[in-house]
C-alpha cells in the first residue's frame, strides 16, 4: 500500500465515522479514532501522523518499544493505546509507554499496574476488557463478573477505572455485545467505550461507542507480528 493509500483511507474512516455520528444524532467530537497501527513499520505510521492522526493503538509492548519512541520524539502529542493482551511481568513497561491501557482483565494485572503507577508516578487512563461473548480462548471479565472486578480495581488496588472494552465473537452480530458493553458502563457510571472495529464500527458508534479501533481499513492487510 503506498503513503497515498493510507492518507485516503484515513480521510474516508474520518467521513464515515462523522456520518455514522451524524445518522445517531451524536456528536463526532465525542468518538476517537484509534488508528490501529500494531504489525505496521514506522514509515507506514509516518504518512498517517502526517495527515494529521494522532492517537494510535498497538498490540505489543516490545513492538511499541520498539518503533514508538523515536516518532514521537517528532510528534509529543501522540497518544499511544495498548489494545492487546498485556502480560503481568510487561506491566512496568506498559505504564511507561502507553497513556491508555485498554485490556486489564484480571486480578494479578490490576495488581501489577498498581505497582508500577505508583513507582513511575505515571497514571494511564485503563479500562476493562469484558469478555461479553464468554470465549475460553479471549482474554475478558465475564459479564457477570465485571461488578466485582471493577470494586476490586478501586477498593483493593486503588486503580481509577475509566471504561470498558470488548471484542465481540467473530461469529456473532456485534450489536448485542456492544449493547451489554453499554449496559454496564452505564451501571457504572463509566463514560468511556471502547469497541468496533474496521467492520463493525457503525454499528459501534450507534451504540454508544467512544473509541472506535480501526486498522485494516486505513493500513491494509496486516504484516504478521513482530513480538
Amino acid at each position: 500500500m503506498s503513503e497515498n493509500d493510507a492518507v485516503e483511507n484515513l480521510r474516508e474512516v474520518r467521513e464515515a465515522i462523522r456520518r455514522a455520528a451524524a445518522d445517531y444524532d451524536r456528536d463526532p467530537s465525542g468518538i476517537t479514532l484509534v488508528a490501529v497501527s500494531k504489525t505496521f513499520p514506522a514509515e507506514a505510521i509516518e504518512p498517517v501522523l502526517a495527515a494529521g492522526q494522532r492517537v494510535f493503538g498497538e498490540n505489543y509492548v516490545q513492538e511499541a518499544k520498539a518503533k514508538w519512541p523515536e516518532l514521537r520524539s517528532r510528534y509529543p502529542d501522540v497518544e499511544l493505546h495498548m489494545i492487546g493482551p498485556l502480560q503481568s511481568n510487561k506491566a512496568r513497561e506498559a505504564v511507561e509507554l502507553f497513556d491508555v491501557i485498554h485490556t486489564l482483565d484480571r486480578p494479578s494485572l490490576a495488581q501489577a499496574l498498581a505497582k508500577e503507577i505508583a513507582r513511575q508516578s505515571k497514571k494511564p487512563r485503563l479500562l476493562v476488557q469484558v469478555n461479553t461473548g464468554e470465549e475460553p480462548q479471549k482474554g475478558g471479565i465475564a459479564p457477570g463478573e465485571v461488578d466485582a472486578f471493577l470494586e476490586a480495581c478501586r477498593a483493593t488496588y486503588g486503580l481509577g477505572i475509566d471504561g470498558l472494552m470488548c471484542i465481540p465473537p467473530a461469529e456473532n452480530p456485534p450489536s448485542p455485545h456492544f449493547a451489554l458493553l453499554n449496559t454496564i458502563a452505564k451501571r457504572h457510571g463509566l463514560k468511556v467505550l471502547s469497541m468496533g472495529m474496521s467492520a463493525d464500527f457503525d454499528a459501534a458508534i450507534q451504540l454508544g461507542a467512544t473509541h472506535v479501533r480501526v486498522g485494516s481499513a486505513i493500513f491494509g492487510t496486516r504484516s504478521k507480528p513482530t513480538a
